[in-house]
């Protein structure tokens, strides 16, 4: 099966959720990030600087978001992700990860395949919104369920 016979316009990827975000995956994330902000773990500091709680770092989401995308499409595929934040992130959010092929087109090396990405809070909210390319070999298929 070809990747052009699996992959349309208007295909849509099988939403997967993440979370609740606890504190230990913000604390994790810091540490493996570098990223030492304390408004990520810090609730005392968070408060006092006006915010209910820590919250998630932006780049912690757009890794959630990527990692649902590379697991729909394949790590190896992926040719750009950009993201944009959109909402804050918090404790116990979950979060719910979605994509739609927006274009597919046909090149020599494959088919390049552009889509939309979101992860919405539980609220309803977006809390990112992304698009990303992939390249998509001929004869094959994407590597996770769609």
């Amino acid at each position: 099966m070809t990747a052009a016979a699996t992959l349309w316009v208007g295909a849509e990827a099988t939403p997967r959720q993440f979370g609740p975000v606890t504190r230990q995956m913000l604390v994790r994330y810091a540490g493996a990030s570098g990223d030492l902000n304390p408004m990520h773990y810090d609730d005392e500091l968070a408060r006092s600087a006006g915010y209910p709680s820590v919250f998630a770092h932006g780049m912690f989401t757009a890794a959630l978001l990527a990692t649902f995308a590379t697991d729909w499409l394949g790590a190896h595929t992926i040719c750009r992700f950009g993201v944009r934040f959109r909402e804050q992130v918090w404790p116990n959010d979950v979060l719910t990860c979605s994509g739609l092929i927006t274009d597919v087109a046909a090149e020599d090396e494959g088919d390049r395949v552009t889509v939309e990405l979101t992860a919405t809070r539980q609220t309803g909210a977006a809390a990112i919104t992304g698009t990303a390319e992939f390249l998509i070999p001929r004869n094959a298929a994407p590597s996770g369920a769609g």
